[in-house]
C-alpha cells in the first residue's frame, strides 16, 4: 500500500500513530481519539503551516496504526512508544533517571531503613521520592546520624555473645545482643517515622524535653548526644524552604524558551516545604507551544515510577489537560488536579518556577557555549592547528584474525556527533591482518571521493592509533594533495596524541576539555566500527551454515533472512513459517528445519532407545 492509501485507511478509533521514513525510522508517535481524523489533517492542504508539521510531512513515507481500547490507553501507549523509539520530531526528555526511595521495612520485628528504586506492596513504609537522589543520601545519612537504628540484615533474637562496632560508635544500642528492648527500639522507628513524615517541630519539642529531663538528673553524656541530634533537626528545617503553613503536596512546573531551546523547572512541595527542584532541557522545540512541551514533559516525567501530588500547578494549560489528569490519577490511586493559575499566591509560585526556569536556561546556554569554545581553542592550542577545528572526522579499523575487515569514520562538527554523516567501509584491498594498509584503503576512498564530490572536508583528521598510522594517514593525504588537512592520531595505551614534524608524542592533561573530546570522538569511532564488524561476521555465520544446506543458494538466503529479520529468525522459526518464505517449498523448508534441529539417531542421546 501508498502512503496515501494507509493515511485514507486510518482507522476511526482512538490509539497511536508511528510515521517512518524512507529506511523505516520511527520519525514521530503521537495519540488521537480518532486515528483517522488526526491523521489525515496532517496531509490536507487546508491545514496551518507551520515549519514543525512541514518538516515532518516531508520526510514520512509510511505509516502505522495501533488501536486502543479508548483514549487514555492511548496516551500510555504512546508514552512508552516514546520512550522506547526516542524519535526525531517528538520533544524527548533525555534525563532518564530514576529517582530513589527510602524503605523503612516496618514489617520486621526490628525495622531497618534501606534505600529503594520503587514501591512495592511488601508491607514497607516509603518516603519520596527524593529530588535529587543527594537529597535521599543526605536524608540517610542525617537519618543514621541522628537515629540509632540497626543497618544489619541478620535476625535479631538478642542471642549475640558481643555488639558489632555500630554499638561502640552509638550508632546502633544492640538490640541483637540484647541490650535494647523491643519497645525502646519501636519508640525510636517512631521517632524516624515523624522526621521522615515532615513532622520534625513535633520531634524537636520531644527531644528538647528528653534533654532537659536527662541534663535535670545529670546524665549531662545523654544531654549532649540530644542536643546535637536537636541542631540537627534544626539545621534540616533550616535548608527546606517554607512555601506554605498549609501541608499542601503540590508539584509546581514552569517553562521558559529562548530560540530552539526550552528548560522545565520543577520544584517539589511536600507539607509546605521545598524539598528540591530539577531543571530538564529541551532542544528543537521551534513550532511547540509551551502547553505541547509541558504536555511531553508531564508525560515522560510521571512515566517513571515518580508518584504525582494530589495537585500540580503548572505555567500554561495542556492540550490534553483532562485525560492527562485523568491518567495521573490512575497512577496516583486518587484525584490528581492540573491547574495553571492566574492570579494569588499559586500565580506567584508558577512565576517563582518560570524566573528559576528562565535562569538555569541562560546558565545552560552560557555554560554550553563557554566550553564549546574552550575545547576548540584546546584543540587548537595543544595540537597547534592553523584555527578551531569545528569539524572532525576519525577512523577505525575492525577485523579479527584479518576477517570481515571493516573501517568506521565518524563525524563531530560544532559539539555534537553527527550520526547521519557517519559512514562505514569494508576493506576490499587487504588480506590478512594489516591495520596500516586498511588505513591507507579507507582514507583513499574517503577523500577522493570527496574531491571528487566537493563534499565539505574537515578542520582535523583523527586516527584511531599511532605514529603508523599518522604515517600513513599523511602519505594518503599528500598523494591526493590534501596535505593542508590537519590530522592526528591517538593511541589507546596511554592516550598518547601524534601529530605531524613532532617526534614525541603529545601528554595532553587527562582531565582537559581538548583530551576528553578527542577521546569521546575516537570512542564514538571505535563503537561504530565494532558494531557494523559484529553484525558482518552474524551474517557471516549464518550465510555460512545455510549455504551447507542442499537446495538453499544465495537468492533462498536473502530471501530468508529478509523475511524473518535475522539469523536468529530463521534458527528459531518453525515449519509453517519457513515455508511462508516466498519461493520456500515445504520439503526444503522442513529440510531447513531439521538442519538446525537435527533428530536424534537411534541410541544417541535423546533418542529416546536405551537398555
Amino acid at each position: 500500500m501508498t502512503l496515501r492509501e494507509k493515511v485514507e485507511q486510518a482507522p476511526d478509533r482512538p490509539g497511536v500513530y508511528l510515521y517512518a521514513d524512507a529506511r523505516g525510522q520511527i520519525l514521530y508517535v503521537g495519540k488521537a481519539a480518532s486515528l483517522r481524523n488526526r491523521v489525515r489533517s496532517y496531509f490536507q492542504e487546508s491545514r496551518t503551516r507551520d515549519p514543525k508539521t512541514d518538516a515532518l510531512v516531508a520526510h514520512v513515507r509510511d505509516v502505522e496504526y495501533i488501536v486502543t481500547a479508548n483514549e487514555l490507553e492511548a496516551l500510555i501507549l504512546e508514552s512508552n512508544l516514546v520512550k522506547k523509539h526516542r524519535p526525531r520530531y517528538n520533544i524527548i526528555l533525555r534525563d532518564d533517571k530514576h529517582y530513589p526511595f527510602l524503605k523503612l521495612t516496618t514489617g520486621e520485628d526490628f525495622p531497618r531503613l534501606v534505600v529503594a528504586r520503587r514501591v512495592q506492596k511488601d508491607g514497607g513504609a516509603y518516603y519520596g521520592p527524593f529530588y535529587p537522589a543527594t537529597a535521599m543520601r543526605e536524608t540517610l545519612r542525617l537519618v543514621r546520624q541522628l537515629f540509632p537504628l540497626r543497618t544489619c540484615r541478620i535476625k535479631i533474637d538478642g542471642q549475640l555473645p558481643r555488639p558489632c562496632i555500630q554499638y561502640f560508635i552509638h550508632r546502633c544500642h544492640a538490640p541483637c545482643a540484647g541490650l535494647e528492648t523491643r519497645e525502646a527500639y519501636r519508640r525510636t522507628v517512631d521517632a524516624v517515622q515523624r522526621f521522615l513524615e515532615g513532622k520534625d517541630e513535633e520531634l524537636a519539642r520531644e527531644l528538647t524535653r528528653e534533654m532537659e529531663a536527662a541534663a535535670a538528673a545529670t546524665r549531662f553524656e545523654q544531654a549532649a548526644a540530644l542536643r546535637d541530634r536537636i541542631q540537627a533537626l534544626n539545621t534540616v528545617r533550616e535548608r527546606q524552604k517554607i512555601i506554605s503553613t498549609e501541608d499542601m503536596e503540590q508539584d509546581i512546573v514552569g517553562v521558559v524558551r529562548q530560540g530552539s531551546e526550552a528548560c522545565v523547572q520543577i520544584f517539589f512541595v511536600r507539607k509546605g516545604r521545598l524539598l528540591g527542584r530539577e531543571s530538564f532541557f529541551f532542544d528543537r522545540v521551534s513550532g511547540w507551544t509551551d502547553g505541547e512541551i509541558l504536555s511531553a514533559f508531564v508525560h515522560q516525567f510521571y512515566a517513571r515510577q515518580v508518584m504525582p501530588p494530589p495537585e500540580i500547578l503548572l505555567s500554561a494549560e495542556l492540550p490534553d489537560a483532562a485525560l492527562t489528569a485523568a491518567w495521573l490519577g490512575q497512577s496516583r490511586g486518587g484525584r490528581v488536579e492540573l491547574s495553571t493559575p492566574q492570579r494569588g499566591r499559586r500565580r506567584e509560585l508558577v512565576a517563582m518556577a518560570e524566573e528559576n526556569a528562565a535562569l538555569a536556561l541562560r546558565t545552560h546556554l552560557l555554560s554550553r557555549g563557554s566550553r564549546g569554545q574552550a575545547v576548540l581553542e584546546g584543540l587548537e592550542r595543544a595540537l597547534g592547528l592553523p584555527g578551531p577545528p569545528h569539524r572532525i572526522e576519525a577512523f577505525d579499523i575492525s577485523t579479527i584474525q584479518g576477517s570481515e575487515t571493516v573501517a568506521s569514520m565518524v563525524v563531530w562538527q560544532s559539539g555534537d556527533m553527527k550520526k547521519d554523516e557517519y559512514k562505514r567501509y569494508r576493506i576490499r584491498t587487504v588480506t590478512g591482518t594489516d591495520d596500516l594498509a586498511s588505513m591507507r584503503e579507507v582514507l583513499t576512498r574517503r577523500y577522493a571521493r570527496a574531491l571528487e564530490t566537493a563534499a565539505p572536508l574537515p578542520d582535523l583528521i583523527l586516527l584511531d592509533g599511532g605514529r603508523g598510522q599518522l604515517a600513513v594517514g599523511s602519505k594518503v593525504l599528500e598523494d591526493l594533495g590534501l596535505d593542508y588537512l590537519a590530522i592526528a592520531a591517538l593511541a589507546k595505551r596511554a592516550e598518547e596524541v601524534y601529530v605531524p614534524d613532532r617526534l614525541a608524542p603529545l601528554l595532553l592533561e587527562l582531565g582537559s576539555p581538548a583530551l576528553q573530546t578527542l577521546q569521546k570522538i575516537r570512542d564514538e569511532a571505535h563503537r561504530f566500527a565494532i558494531t557494523y564488524h559484529k553484525t558482518l561476521r552474524r551474517r557471516r555465520t549464518i550465510s555460512s551454515e545455510l549455504d551447507r544446506i542442499p537446495g538453499v543458494g544465495p537468492r533462498l538466503r536473502t530471501s530468508l533472512l529478509r523475511s524473518l529479520g535475522s539469523a536468529r529468525g530463521v534458527r528459531a522459526a518453525s515449519v509453517a513459517e519457513l515455508a511462508a518464505v516466498p519461493k520456500i517449498t515445504p520439503r526444503l523448508a522442513q529440510r531447513i528445519h531439521d538442519f538446525f534441529r537435527p533428530t536424534p539417531q537411534a541410541g544417541e542421546p535423546g533418542s529416546g532407545s536405551g537398555s
